[in-house]
């Protein structure tokens, strides 16, 4: 379902890639960008905003949302729940914007599936040596869970590059480069949308 010459633009990429400061470039840059938030059922901690990290809701609502279709994509991480509401991206869609959607390979297959003309962009490390390097350069957690967050790195790029879900894959070895790259990519399927192709 495309509405207006809305792209809804998939932005995904393993832990400690770089992919939140990309997205969040991309939002700036891109005219009309919006970053879809997502519904939760994990507890708000102090840093979180409302509205603008994510919506918090409990898990019966969360479940009812499932039920009544209301959801683009749902995932369950580490016991809490995470899924993106359908009803927002369709009316940014309609009315010509771009709706940015930062999610895991899981969700982007569901994504694809609802509305084959979204487009996806995948944020890779030039290197498996690097992102096991940035992982620990974030000094946010000890080596068992870096490992674990590494071997999950690991299976997610295998999952993106063997799925079919994403059109473009980016190489984040200079974080300038790759925003920029990655800006111009969804320059030129914006207008690829704009130019009347179906989606």
């Amino acid at each position: 379902m495309t509405g207006g010459a809305g792209l809804l633009l998939i932005i995904s990429g393993p832990s400690g890639v770089g992919k939140t400061t990309i997205t969040h470039e991309v939002q700036k840059r891109v005219e009309g960008a919006e970053l879809s938030v997502s519904v939760t059922t994990r507890p708000q901690t102090a840093a979180d905003r409302v509205g603008v990290h994510y919506n918090f809701i409990d898990e019966a609502e969360f479940l009812g949302m499932i039920d009544r279709d209301e959801l683009l994509e749902h995932a369950e991480v580490f016991g809490n729940r995470y899924g993106t509401p359908r009803k927002w991206v369709e009316e940014r869609l309609a009315s010509g914007g771009v709706v940015i959607l930062e999610i895991d390979v899981q969700g982007a297959v569901q994504v694809k599936r609802a509305m084959p003309g979204a487009f996806g962009v995948f944020i890779l490390p030039p290197s498996e040596e690097s992102l096991l390097q940035r992982l620990r350069d974030r000094k946010r957690e000890d080596e068992a869970t870096i490992q674990r967050r590494f071997r999950e790195a690991k299976r997610e790029i295998a999952a993106a590059q063997a799925g079919g879900v994403y059109d473009e894959f980016v190489v984040n070895r200079d974080l300038g480069e790759a925003i920029e790259r990655t800006v111009e990519l969804v320059e030129q399927a914006r207008l690829a949308r704009a130019g009347g192709s179906a989606g």
